[in-house]
């Protein structure tokens, strides 16, 4: 029974996915919404409601995020990185500093304890990379100079973001936290990103060149993800995501001959995992505290409008540390507005350590859905706004 419940659920999953998809590209939304919006609706069947908690469902998610990010940085291209790593920092810093200073001043202003209010800003200095990764390859902006952009302040920003989350529970609820120094967590981020590309870099080309003498089918496909789980997992015991690792994987082997074959092998497992990923970030989503006739859910509404208000400009905000020519500071700031999954977990180890009250959570939730929800029309509505813009006037008969 247990063997046939997951089938169901896989099976859901999938169609629900690709049919709310579809759904989108007739309305000229991005697939990603659509993915999201159709695990809300999902999980209003009784027989999908344990989805969320099945430990098969859950790893399969995970898997197609750190897919989703093996391919992304497949896509990218090491040295457009390097050129826009000062703009990257600068719009990471930015993104974390304001949503971490709004957030607690706002608590404190609210009466709220201050160790909830610094904990609060800190679950808003979440960006989730997967979502903004997968719109913008699916507007074909991801290689563009506001696009990688973008995706590097992601992925500083989320390495920022977990390294505040560290020091805050390791000094706020010190029993709930890492035993490591926080300049050790530092350290050890920096060490691993430098050794995985750059060590990964010098490896990469001896590793191909042993796929490429070997006879038995597969072994590109194998080697490109054995490569890219070993990264994932160094990522996981450095107290890091996974995701960072899986990233760095791709970048590495973008510098390969191999790029395109490990491209076109990859592309049909994560086109099943990946929306498994983002079906249960919208199965995770209480519809039930978005219902204003319910008096009792007032606060957590009035205070979730409260935490919007400064989510949304906290991250638009980091767009002033983009510049340059071809740089759209709106664009990156959109681009750094969702944090889906990265929140959603932050607030979670908040409420679990007892940093955050169950209605300042509820409140967190609703907060950090919106946020998610939002982002992928406006980000591809301003992506086609700047692309018709930048397209010449079509020529007088």
């Amino acid at each position: 029974m247990h063997q046939a419940e997951l089938i169901l659920f896989l099976l859901g999953i999938i169609v629900a996915a690709k049919v709310a998809a579809e759904l989108c590209e007739w309305l000229g939304q991005p697939t990603v919404l659509g993915e999201i919006l159709a695990g809300v609706a999902l999980f209003q069947i009784p027989a999908f409601r344990e989805a969320p908690d099945h430990e098969a469902v859950r790893f399969l998610a995970e898997m197609g995020v750190i897919l989703l990010l093996f391919e992304v940085g497949l896509e990218s291209e090491l040295s457009q990185l390097l050129r826009v790593g000062a703009q990257a920092v600068a719009v990471a810093v930015i993104g974390v500093a304001v949503p971490l200073l709004s957030g607690w001043l706002l608590l404190e202003r609210m009466g709220y304890p201050t160790s909830e209010a610094v904990f609060m800003g800190g679950v808003l200095t979440a960006t989730s990379v997967g979502i903004t990764a997968r719109v913008l390859r699916d507007l074909r902006v991801l290689r563009s100079k506001a696009g990688q952009v973008i995706l590097g302040a992601a992925v500083v920003d989320d390495i920022l973001g977990l390294l505040v989350l560290a020091v805050l529970v390791s000094t706020l609820a010190p029993k709930a936290g890492p035993s490591a120094h926080p300049a050790v967590l530092v350290g050890g981020a920096v060490l691993f990103l430098l050794g995985s590309v750059f060590v990964g870099m010098r490896i990469a080309p001896y590793l191909m060149g042993l796929v490429r003498r070997m006879r038995a089918g597969g072994t590109l496909v194998v080697a490109a993800v054995g490569f890219c789980l070993a990264l994932a997992y160094l990522g996981e015991l450095l107290g890091l995501a996974a995701i960072v690792g899986a990233f760095a994987a791709g970048l590495v082997l973008a510098s390969t001959e191999e790029r395109v074959p490990i491209e076109d092998k990859v592309k049909p497992a994560s086109e099943l995992f990946v929306p498994v990923f983002f079906v249960l970030i919208g199965m995770q989503i209480d519809v039930s505290v978005f219902n204003p006739f319910n008096p009792a859910n007032h606060p957590v509404l009035l205070l979730a409008l409260a935490l919007i208000a400064i989510a949304v400009p906290g991250k638009l905000a980091s767009g002033l540390g983009a510049f340059g020519p071809g740089i759209d500071r709106l664009l990156v700031g959109i681009g750094m507005v969702p944090r889906g999954e990265v929140g959603l977990i932050f607030a979670t180890i908040g409420l679990q350590s007892g940093l955050l009250g169950r209605s300042v959570y509820s409140a967190a939730v609703v907060a950090l859905l919106a946020t998610t929800l939002i982002v992928p029309p406006w980000l591809s509505r301003r992506a086609g706004r700047l692309a018709r813009a930048s397209d010449p006037a079509p020529a007088q008969v």
